[in-house]
């Protein structure tokens, strides 16, 4: 590898040890991913009521999006930083911010758990943003940038679903 791409390569990734914020919160996203992923697809395999057929599609939709943003988060951590972390699924859920689904749930109160995960990784999307901006990172702040719509969109259309409480028992 000729000096300057050598010195290039040590320039762009000596910021980002395994113990930066940056990184941190890049891993952080992967388990994220990975414990929402299951969390659908369980509200997906559990819909019951009037809005089955809606719902069930919904969550398996939301599943298939939120696991390509898990490829995304740990491709990033590879690009700029250390190995991904989290490997193991008790790793992912001790890593995650957001928590595991529960066992016997009303459609209402998964509808509820769901939209309460959404509010906690779009929260710490933002601040994964703010972060890499602070940190001249603008690949990890499109990043960030582009996948929090994701689950703005997924709020928004479960916080719509619990608005209307069509068919929802509390």
């Amino acid at each position: 590898m000729p000096a300057t791409s050598r010195s290039l390569t040590s320039e762009i990734t000596k910021e980002n040890r395994k113990d930066h914020p940056v990184i941190q919160h890049l891993q952080v996203q992967v388990a994220n991913a990975f414990v929402l992923y299951a969390n659908y697809k369980h509200y997906h395999w559990q819909t019951f009521g009037p809005l089955f057929r809606d719902l069930h599609l919904m969550f398996d939709e939301f599943a298939k999006e939120v696991l390509e943003t898990a490829d995304e988060f740990a491709e990033r951590v590879r690009m700029i930083g250390p190995d991904v972390q989290s490997v193991q699924l008790s790793q992912m859920q001790e890593a995650a911010h957001v928590h595991s689904t529960g066992g016997d749930q009303s459609m209402r109160e998964m509808i509820e758990e769901a939209d309460a995960n959404l509010m906690i990784v779009i929260k710490d999307m933002r601040e994964g943003a703010k972060l890499a901006d602070d940190n001249n990172d603008p690949g990890t702040v499109d990043l960030f940038s582009k996948i929090v719509q994701i689950h703005e969109k997924h709020e928004w259309f479960l916080r719509q679903v619990l608005k209307k409480q069509d068919g929802l028992a509390s």
